[in-house]
């Protein structure tokens, strides 16, 4: 599955264009390397992902199509989430 396709079926972002946008903007990686937003989500990938002064590293569980909405974050678990700037 395509990264912006699994951040929109995970629910980490909520539209597949502002996925599309945050990859290609550079603000995407996976196991510490910039990826586009057709890079293919592997089972046992490390996302971090940087929307402004918001920072998210999550682990991808899995990357089947969630049944509904109530079960879209068994796709991942939470590593680490910072708010606010580090200098």
């Amino acid at each position: 599955m395509r990264i912006d396709k699994f951040l929109k079926v995970s629910r980490l972002i909520k539209r597949r264009s502002v996925a599309n946008e945050v990859a290609d903007a550079g603000r995407i990686s996976v196991n510490g390397r910039q990826v586009k937003a057709s890079y293919a989500v592997k089972v046992g990938d490390e996302i971090e992902i940087s929307f402004g002064n918001r920072q998210v590293k999550a682990r991808v569980l899995s990357t089947e199509m969630p049944k509904g909405k109530d079960v879209a974050r068994e796709l991942y678990e939470i590593l680490e989430e910072r708010k606010g700037t580090e200098g």
